[in-house]
């Protein structure tokens, strides 16, 4: 019997176990001498521009730049947070009451139900959605209250569907478009009814929109405080960790409403000192850089990579859906797969001991993404085309020589 005197009942629920055992998937076949294509972790392959990169290198050399940081963020980057969510957005913010700093987004998403919820209450989080939703919900000891996400309506949540006691019951409801693991986007005027009932029900909204600016076609997705309103509910975290290649970096801040925010500021201030100075003097050379340039600074790249993959999937026999925003294709289960009774996991587990592709089977975003696949574009095309290559050959020779026969 394992000893749990020393462990909290709390940690099991902090996230899926399938990331440890994908992990532990890619080590056994690096070892048996497998090239590992690695798909899985959305973490950008590429680092931030040369003028990032300078800044940050001059101001770690400044003797002045090892102090205690503001845990609440510099007064010059939360004034730069708002200056970006003036120009990419059309959205005035206080710099002092509506700007906080953060290491990285997932910082806040884990805190914030701590900061403004008690222990008892519910939240309405995604299903299937990005593991920390759920894991901070955990560890502030509130019930989350899963919202699916399923194809048949573009995974977008079905507000109306959404019992009234589940609305009442809610402290937030906490939705990302576009969306971590399903690629899904919304236009304005699915916030604009998503604002009006969550003030029905006195509901704190909270969007992540991590990947702002990682959108293809010329799609350009909106942010959730351009609904005339959204201030006085709503809540936005951004990072800079996929759109300016500074995930190591670990920097990001939150916009909106100013009681949900001093709440969360007022917790920090408690738990840490926030951000090095010298990476949020790098983090306003980037925005002040985006602020210059014309178009998504990733959004190029990963448009070039989706349409590389797909393509070469596609070929390979395998149609997957096209998404119009993020680094991820949120790919159902081969046809061939799911005759064959395949789990998400065990397709995943077999692709990478047979082909060394790695992706993130769908059930470790939570039970709605059984039969699906998450795949991150995160290698040069040469190597996406290569995985496809590699994916077809295992659908052909592991899975239709496996159909059943009728």
């Amino acid at each position: 019997m394992t000893d749990t005197k020393w462990r909290s009942e709390r940690l099991p629920r902090l996230g899926s176990a399938i990331f440890a055992d994908v992990a532990s998937w890619k080590e056994e076949a690096r070892q048996s001498g497998m090239d590992v294509i690695d798909l899985g972790i959305g973490s950008p392959d590429r680092a931030p521009s040369d003028r990032v990169r300078r800044a940050l290198s001059e101001e770690v050399l400044r003797l002045d730049r090892y102090a205690y940081p503001a845990s609440r963020g510099s007064a010059a980057f939360r004034e730069q947070a708002a200056l970006w969510m003036q120009h990419r957005f059309g959205v005035s913010l206080d710099p002092d009451h509506e700007v906080l700093a953060l290491m990285g987004s997932q910082d806040g998403l884990a805190h914030l139900a701590l900061a403004v919820t008690n222990p008892g209450d519910a939240v309405l989080v995604p299903d299937p959605g990005y593991p920390i939703y759920a894991a901070g919900l955990a560890v502030a000891g509130v019930e989350a209250i899963y919202v699916p996400l399923r194809e048949v309506n573009d995974f977008l949540p079905d507000l109306d569907a959404i019992p009234e006691e589940s609305w009442r019951k809610a402290k937030f409801i906490l939705l990302n478009f576009p969306s971590n693991p399903v690629s899904s986007v919304a236009e304005l005027p699915f916030f604009e009814k998503l604002i009006k009932m969550a003030k029905h029900y006195g509901v704190l909204v909270v969007h992540d929109l991590a990947y702002s600016e990682m959108a293809f076609d010329g799609y350009r997705p909106p942010s959730i405080l351009e609904v005339p309103g959204a201030l006085d509910i709503a809540v936005e975290f951004h990072s800079l960790s996929k759109s300016f290649n500074m995930a190591g970096c670990r920097i990001g801040f939150l916009t909106g409403n100013r009681e949900a925010i001093g709440a969360l500021r007022d917790l920090k201030a408690n738990l840490d000192y926030g951000v090095f100075d010298a990476l949020q003097q790098a983090g306003i050379v980037a925005l002040q850089e985006d602020m210059e340039r014309v178009g998504a600074p990733v959004g190029a790249l990963y448009e070039r990579r989706r349409d590389s993959f797909v393509q070469a999937l596609r070929e390979e026999g395998w149609n997957v859906a096209k998404p119009k925003a993020t680094m991820f294709i949120w790919a159902a289960l081969p046809g061939a797969a799911v005759s064959n009774g395949w789990t998400s996991r065990r397709i995943s587990q077999e692709m990478l001991r047979k082909t060394g592709v790695a992706v993130i089977p769908g059930d470790a975003f939570g039970q709605e993404g059984e039969g699906y696949v998450r795949i991150a574009l995160v290698e040069e095309e040469e190597r996406l085309v290569e995985a496809a290559r590699r994916i077809g050959r295992f659908i052909r020779e592991e899975l239709n020589q496996n159909m059943p026969k009728f």
